[in-house]
């Protein structure tokens, strides 16, 4: 749950609100003197039932409420334009490109040449954004469920626009699952931007074994890549999604390749799992001079995260998380599965 603080007293994003009577300053009460100085509106998010994360908001700039979730745009102090939704942090402003670039070159740069790209979910239009970039890609198809959202974003995040008005891009309001599971077409790669599976929420049928064994697996291209979002890979986050999303996709393809980064706003290191479709050999893992060398080629401008050093980095995952990988039995299902602390209702972000 994400809540708004004013000094004084604790908003909640359901909209009701009570009084508090403290303010926070490193994490202890402070005296009327430092209250003075503070922000007085702050967005918390509830990332465990014992850990909070924390920030300040100069303003709310927007707010929306589609019939699947709570929409609203803040601008923080620390992370510039902040997307929230169901009062959880999907994207800020100030290091969105972590992710995204994250997500989607690894896979497009390891395909021999991408033409045809399926986008799941990425409603905010950041990985069409990474992924016009390619030069070689025809044809994107981004499908998000959520059409509020989706108009939102494309309103709202100006960074975005020029890829929602390209002519590479088929923009499709439907469940990606129902999505995939008519289209007649291939791809060259599918791309997971989903939320993360909470209880309750839309996505988690997304991360299932099922799933990815009979939907993905037929719909990509002999040599096609599969890229998925996979939750929190911290040192003590890693155990919640993460290894049961990577030991599901080993049931179901043979070299499954996991890789993770810090992304700040996230409050974490995130995680990110790919693999490469009927392949009798393991994903050839691109040398730092090779790497640099595609990126170069294949895409228009620079990448601000991304190049042959910090891909070898992201694929070096610390010795803690590869033994909880390695020894992972967990398999996510319909009736198994896994969530992150969280929850799928929608709520109101107000002042």
């Amino acid at each position: 749950m994400g809540d708004v603080h004013t000094n004084g007293k604790t908003e909640h994003c359901n909209g009701s609100s009570k009084t508090n009577g403290t303010v926070m300053k490193n994490g202890f009460a402070g005296d009327a003197a430092l209250r003075s100085s503070r922000p007085s509106l702050w967005f918390e998010e509830e990332i465990e039932e014992d850990l909070r994360w924390v920030f300040s908001v100069s303003k709310i700039l927007h707010t929306g409420l589609s019939k699947f979730q709570n929409i609203a745009l803040v601008d923080s102090g620390p992370f510039g334009k902040v997307l929230i939704l169901d009062g959880k942090l999907q994207s800020a402003e100030a290091d969105e490109f972590v992710y995204h670039e994250a997500l989607v070159h690894p896979a497009l740069i390891h395909h021999s040449n991408p033409k045809n790209v399926f986008i799941m979910g990425g409603g905010e239009g950041s990985t069409a954004r990474e992924t016009l970039r390619h030069k070689s890609v025809q044809n994107v198809v981004m499908c998000d469920i959520d059409k509020e959202v989706v108009d939102f974003c494309r309103a709202y995040l100006t960074s975005n626009r020029e890829a929602f008005r390209s002519n590479r891009l088929d923009l499709i309001i439907n469940d990606a699952r129902a999505e995939l599971e008519k289209q007649k077409d291939t791809f060259d790669v599918i791309i997971g931007d989903l939320a993360d599976p909470v209880e309750g929420g839309p996505c988690y049928q997304l991360y299932t074994q099922s799933f990815y064994e009979k939907i993905v697996k037929q719909r990509l291209n002999s040599g096609g890549i599969f890229v998925t979002q996979a939750g929190p890979a911290g040192i003590l986050s890693h155990g919640e999604i993460y290894t049961s999303i990577y030991n599901t996709l080993r049931q179901v393809f043979k070299f499954v390749v996991p890789y993770a980064a810090h992304v700040p706003s996230f409050s974490d290191t995130w995680g990110w799992i790919m693999f490469l479709q009927a392949s009798d050999q393991p994903l050839c893992k691109l040398s730092v001079e090779e790497t640099d060398s595609r990126l170069k080629q294949r895409l228009t401008g620079d990448l601000r995260f991304l190049d042959g050093e910090t891909m070898t980095a992201i694929f070096g995952l610390n010795k803690t998380v590869r033994r909880t990988l390695a020894g992972e039995t967990h398999v996510y299902t319909e009736e198994t599965a896994r969530y992150i602390h969280g929850h799928g209702s929608a709520q109101t972000l107000s002042r």
